[in-house]
């Protein structure tokens, strides 16, 4: 097994030394794909459960070498936990990975020093250990520990000097509270007594590290080329509601320690950066407060004043992404409809003109933010289709992205259903936008069960790219005779600030009949047989799940609802995120519109469900309570409903991390669609079977 901490000093290996090295989940993998090499076929919920996803690319300083993480899957026996994260590192042209941090290990936060010589990332080793910032010669040796944090390390920087890094902390319990813990007097403070994340200066050397705020959250910040300067986004409390409506760009001098409010912007805040002479900031934000998601690129100068919006007016799609090539040019990322671009703004004449200079449409790809090298001319990023998985790209400007792995080679023994994007009318005139995966082996004269699929959000769309995940599991579906669609209603980012508008204070009004509205449209293109329609979506789309379970039941012959809302008054008071809720999407206090929030209940409508509704979510959900469920569960019961059943996950948060849970979802999930939908079964019927084990992997004693 490979030692988590060594990396190999040749680029050229024997095969001996490849397996001595290799970690044991690699090999694994490679069992699994000689496997499916022979057994081939439609993909299946095992062959997802085992997929591996690219989750990160790091161009370095020179755009010679490009370090990349990789996600390894638990297997259904392993502790309950998410997918080891590992490190590897290629050659910008492609040829042999070299495993870096491999094994049970998880690595985040991959950088690379200044000078090129290191990789930094963040990892807790050990049982009970917290996470730290770690470093990695890039040319061969161990990895060491750079931080000491008695809370972990949530995010960090390297100092342009390469001889520090700044570190992102939160404030420790006192030695009191600690003693009072210890006697059982640990309380809870609801929204109280919060611990600040502190910015922290560390030099590497001699491991002394210095806190540079106080009394304010930092939550992500960017030295300025100099390092004199800290970019970072502030907030007065610490709570995810402050991180999403309250975040703004505050400047510290690192010498005085003096921190000063920059920008000012309304509502939503994304990434920024400093310009290469450090004279500006740009940075992705909202329009407006009520802007549901970031869709702008700004630039303000570091010296204070009105920032400048350098987005083309009434855009087409949302920035999501801001970064520089040279001083005088900003680099944009951003999604339009199903596809996604990088384009460059030159500050000059009226500064909002862009140059495409990458499309993912024209490149077949949905692409990550890039990661570039110095002079702006290597690039590496993770980009998907509707084909694979997420894998690496290089891509050299005014060049074609080049494949750099191929992480699940099994994948091409599989017959996957054609996924293209389709438009429709809506019942009003307005053009809606999807995805669409055929069933495997579709025949054009034939109509379908169809599953339609949910995003959540709603400020989210589908682009074109890999799909299918444990709880949305499309091409599963496929392989099984569906026709699996992706509405991207209105409310959905991706078209516009306008577009995305359409639900403010109108939550499953024209948003919904979007989707409805998308059903007859396949059924009237004969692709889908009205008889058999199901529908599921997690978060939002577990809202719209419930909502086709009632208000429009005549649509869906089963719903999986997923981490759903299904009363809007008592989500507004469980919910960790009220503030965000009021600013971008209720638009006015409980107390103006009770009436309007009852009525865009799926609870109210419960009484005239005739739809088969599953129901699941983790047990730590703070973004949408558990009682969410719950509540729809007793609504659909007290008024005897034959085929509802709730299903909830110990320690799981807003949506599945453990394997163990995602096992159970994308059975549970395939076999009621196939129960209700696909074969018809009544709905005063037996449903599907409570005891799913022998599905999960395990050796079990009868």
């Amino acid at each position: 097994m490979t030692y988590p901490f060594r990396r190999i000093r040749s680029w050229s290996w024997t095969l001996t030394r490849r397996l001595v090295f290799l970690s044991a989940l690699t090999i694994v993998a490679l069992v699994w794909s000689q496997a499916a090499a022979v057994a081939g076929g439609v993909l299946t919920a095992e062959d997802l459960l085992k997929t591996q996803y690219v989750l990160s690319a790091e161009m370095s300083p020179d755009g010679q070498l490009i370090a990349y993480t990789v996600s390894n899957p638990r297997k259904a026996a392993d502790k309950p936990g998410g997918a080891y994260r590992n490190l590897f590192l290629i050659p910008r042209d492609g040829g042999e990975a070299l495993p870096f941090v491999t094994g049970k290990q998880s690595v985040s936060g991959v950088q690379w020093s200044p000078d090129g010589k290191y990789l930094g990332f963040l990892m807790a080793r050990g049982e009970k250990a917290k996470k730290q910032a770690w470093r990695i010669p890039a040319n061969g040796g161990e990895a060491t520990q750079m931080t000491s944090s008695e809370t972990g390390v949530l995010f960090y920087r390297w100092h342009p000097g390469g001889g520090k890094i700044a570190y992102v902390a939160k404030t420790p319990k006192s030695k009191r509270e600690k003693e009072l813990a210890k006697k059982g007097y640990s309380f809870v403070f609801y929204e109280e007594n919060l611990k600040h994340r502190n910015l922290h200066l560390l030099d590497i050397e001699t491991g002394k590290a210095e806190q540079l705020t106080q009394d304010v959250t930092v939550w992500d910040f960017e030295f300025s080329p100099d390092g004199k300067a800290i970019a970072a986004s502030v907030s007065e409390k610490n709570l995810i509601d402050h991180r999403y409506a309250f975040r703004k760009i505050h400047l510290l001098d690192v010498a005085s320690r003096q921190l000063n409010q920059l920008s000012n912007n309304p509502g939503k805040l994304g990434n920024y950066a400093f310009s290469p002479d450090g004279s500006r900031l740009a940075y992705a934000a909202a329009l407006t407060q009520s802007d549901n998601q970031v869709s702008q690129a700004f630039v303000i100068s570091v010296d204070g004043g009105e920032p400048k919006n350098i987005t083309e007016s009434d855009f087409r799609g949302h920035v999501n992404w801001v970064g520089w090539n040279g001083s005088r040019t900003v680099v944009y990322r951003s999604n339009e409809g199903v596809n996604t671009t990088l384009s460059t703004v030159k500050l000059t004449g009226n500064g909002v003109a862009r140059k495409i200079i990458l499309d993912g449409g024209e490149a077949g790809i949905v692409f990550s933010k890039p990661s570039s090298s110095q002079d702006f001319k290597h690039h590496a990023f993770v980009g998907q289709s509707g084909r694979h998985p997420s894998e690496l790209f290089y891509w050299k400007s005014g060049s074609q992205p080049k494949r750099l792995t191929t992480t699940n080679s099994w994948l091409a023994d599989r017959d996957l259903g054609k996924q293209e994007p389709i438009q429709y009318k809506a019942r009003d005139g307005q053009g809606v936008e999807g995805l669409l995966i055929y069933p495997v082996g579709y025949d054009a004269g034939q109509s379908y069960p169809a599953i339609i699929v949910v995003h959540g959000g709603p400020e989210s769309n589908w682009t074109n790219r890999w799909v299918t995940r444990y709880s949305e599991p499309g091409q599963v579906l496929a392989g099984r005779g569906y026709a699996v669609f992706y509405p991207n209603y209105r409310s959905s980012t991706g078209y516009g600030v306008k577009f995305a508008a359409a639900g403010y204070n109108d939550a499953a009004g024209v948003e919904f009949d979007d989707i409805a509205d998308g059903i007859d449209h396949l059924v009237a293109e004969g692709i889908a047989d009205k008889d058999r329609v199901g529908l599921g979506g997690g978060s939002y789309g577990g809202y719209a799940s419930a909502w086709f379970a009632t208000y429009y039941t005549r649509y869906v012959k089963a719903v999986c609802m997923f981490v759903g809302i299904s009363d809007l008054v008592s989500k507004r008071g469980s919910t960790d995120i009220p503030y965000e809720e009021l600013f971008v999407h209720s638009g006015k206090k409980l107390e103006e519109m009770w009436q309007q929030s009852l009525e865009r209940s799926p609870i109210y409508y419960a009484h005239q469900s005739k739809t088969a509704t599953f129901i699941y979510g983790g047990l730590a959900d703070t973004r949408v309570d558990p009682s969410q469920s719950r509540e729809f569960h007793r609504r659909l019961k007290m008024n005897n409903h034959p085929a509802v059943r709730l299903v909830q996950y110990p320690g799981e948060p807003h949506g599945n991390r453990k394997q163990t849970g995602q096992i159970d979802v994308v059975h549970r999930v395939t076999d009621w669609y196939d129960w209700y939908v696909r074969d018809a079964k009544p709905l005063d019927g037996p449903m599907p079977p409570l005891d799913i084990s022998d599905k999960y992997g395990l050796e079990l004693p009868e």
